[in-house]
């Protein structure tokens, strides 16, 4: 049984993750476009680094599934 606590540290948990993926995605995706400008033969490299901030908000969201059906 999840208590109300659980459901807000799950939904703080789930929330600061977006924010901190949105956050970076930010950043690492306007120096992606300059890259690819640059050279287009950087996409995959731009796609990597634009990819990895998003794990962040998956971490979050595991973190947050866990208090709600495991605790």
């Amino acid at each position: 049984m999840v208590t109300e606590i659980g459901l807000i540290a799950a939904s703080l948990m789930f929330i600061g993750g977006a924010i901190g993926a949105g956050m970076a995605e930010k950043t690492i995706g306007a120096a992606a476009i300059g890259m690819i400008a640059e050279d287009s033969k950087k996409f995959g490299q731009a796609i990597v680094m634009t990819v990895i901030p998003e794990s962040i908000a998956i971490f979050g969201m595991v973190l947050a599934l866990i208090v709600i059906f495991v605790v």
